[in-house]
């Protein structure tokens, strides 16, 4: 069986193209940057194409030449947008539908997507209560008005031509590598990783977290289900404030220097309480503890800039 994996050599992709190579499928991969990432221990089994999911042809060329079984779109992009609007307007929305329509007319069925835990908006909407698939979307910026099309038009495909399209709603996705989007959660481990003092302006400002290693399996167990018993999954996460993550961080890293302006910003959080029963019941998905991952980003950082790393 073959998986096309657009955007496969970004942040998740990379992470999800060995694990589908595990499960003994072959991949292809179409990514505007090739380069981005090395698969060549994997052979044959991995090819990676040049390809821009903005252009139509681009995709419908990918799909006819790796007659793919399904596919997993991770091309967007990550972070709000708001500076660059057309472009990411074409990359989040003309890009998603190319996706969908491209697969509809080369007989591709089954495809899964990347919405955003963005659609949500505010936890203040909703107040303490973790909020499921199917309450109401109140997100506003670019990107989440994006994300939150992108579900509607998942939706029209899969009512109007019978598909089975499946979007997953990432959390804050985590991990030593990230630079774009939500970065601040990252920044609190990875800095003093390094040794660096960092610095933010409210200890109260809450995330939720989820390593990329988790998001990764999520898509690669989604994708390999022909049909998901739902549209829409949220990750959920690890629901942390900035000062608590950093507490974690200084168990493991007694002399970090991580600062703040202030204890406040809770009530300027966005979503971080989230239901996702959905995803790790049907898909029988756990979690690790977050202090397992934290140690984890630790020690890929130190190993990366020849520190020491921590037991």
């Amino acid at each position: 069986m073959t998986t096309l994996v657009l955007g496969g050599t970004g942040f998740i992709g990379k992470r999800a193209v060995p694990r589908l190579v595990q499960r003994g499928e072959k991949v292809v991969v179409m990514d505007i940057n090739p380069g981005a990432a090395d698969f060549s221990e994997f052979g044959d089994q991995v090819q990676v194409t040049r390809g821009d999911i903005m252009q139509f042809q681009d995709v419908v060329t990918a799909i006819l030449n790796a007659k793919p079984d399904r596919i997993m779109n991770l091309a967007y992009l990550l972070g709000s947008g708001d500076d660059t609007p057309h472009f990411t307007m074409k990359l989040n929305i003309l890009g998603m539908d190319n996706c969908f329509e491209a697969a509809r007319i080369c007989g591709v069925n089954r495809v899964t997507y990347a919405s955003s835990i963005a659609v949500s908006g505010q936890q203040s909407n909703f107040g303490d209560r973790a909020i499921n698939e199917d309450d109401p979307m109140h997100g506003t910026s670019q990107y989440a008005m994006h994300k939150r099309f992108n579900e509607f038009q998942a939706q029209q495909f899969n009512e109007v031509y019978g598909m089975s399209i499946t979007g997953i709603r990432p959390a804050n996705v985590t991990g030593p590598d990230k630079v774009r989007g939500s970065t601040d959660h990252v920044r609190c481990v990875t800095q003093p990783a390094a040794g660096e003092p960092v610095s933010f302006p409210k200890a109260g400002l809450m995330r939720l977290p989820v390593h990329v290693d988790d998001i990764a399996e999520a898509f690669v167990r989604v994708t390999m289900v022909d049909k998901s018993a739902y549209p829409i999954y949220n990750s959920g996460g690890y629901p942390i404030s900035l000062g608590d993550l950093a507490g974690i961080v200084k168990k493991f890293l007694p002399e970090a220097e991580i600062n703040f302006a202030s204890q406040g910003g809770k009530e300027d959080s966005g979503n971080y309480l989230t239901d996702n029963n959905r995803l790790l019941g049907e898909f029988e998905l756990e979690y690790p503890p977050i202090e397992q991952r934290i140690l984890q980003i630790i020690n890929d950082v130190r190993r990366d800039e020849g520190l020491p790393l921590v037991s």
